[in-house]
């Protein structure tokens, strides 16, 4: 399927929308700014290369089967990046991610406004039956969004991951399907 721009804004002014190649730089800063707190929580490392980031996020965006959104600040700084990728087109099925790269963009609401849109656009505009992801157990407040955006738990992978310090945390796999998001969007338009 094409990619076909999309974009969002928030009323202050923070904007959702597809990446384009044309974003490299602006990526590659917002990247540049991922701490310890998002490294943990989403099993990244501290640290990119630019030229490494920059070609990842050229392929990106050149990938068919795949939908990176990123998340800008009013300013036009990239604060994180939300995912649709390893969409599988015949079962309409694919995996979701997001991250906030710093401090700067968390507890402003963005990441339950981006999952929230991003959950819509797989299903409304990419036509998806199923949406998963993953999330770590060291991270309830991301489980806590989830949930509220209509994702189920369907297991946990026990000690899946390893910590620095050597401890280990569960990996706990969130689905939402196709019916279910019609619900949640029929009692939306209710409330």
């Amino acid at each position: 399927m094409e990619k076909v721009d999309v974009c969002w804004e928030r009323a202050d002014g923070h904007v959702l929308r597809l990446a384009r190649a044309g974003d490299a730089d602006a990526y590659w800063a917002g990247l540049s700014t991922l701490d310890a707190e998002a490294a943990l929580l989403t099993g990244s490392r501290d640290r990119y290369e630019k030229d490494e980031a920059t070609s990842f996020f050229l392929r990106c965006v050149d990938d068919p089967d795949r939908r990176d959104l990123l998340i800008f600040s009013p300013e036009g700084a990239v604060l994180g990046e939300s995912v649709i990728n390893e969409i599988d087109w015949r079962a309409r099925g694919a995996n979701f991610r997001i991250c906030i790269f710093g401090a700067a963009g968390r507890d402003r609401g963005l990441g339950s406004w981006a999952c929230a849109l991003t959950r819509d656009y797989a299903f409304a505009e990419l036509g998806m039956h199923r949406l998963e992801l993953d999330v770590f157990s060291v991270n309830p407040r991301a489980e806590h969004v989830y949930a509220k955006a209509g994702f189920r738990r369907e297991g946990v992978l026990r000690d899946a991951m390893l910590l620095p310090g050597g401890t280990y945390c569960d990996d706990v796999l969130m689905a939402i399907l196709e019916d279910e998001w019609w619900e949640l969007r029929e009692s939306d338009e209710t409330a």
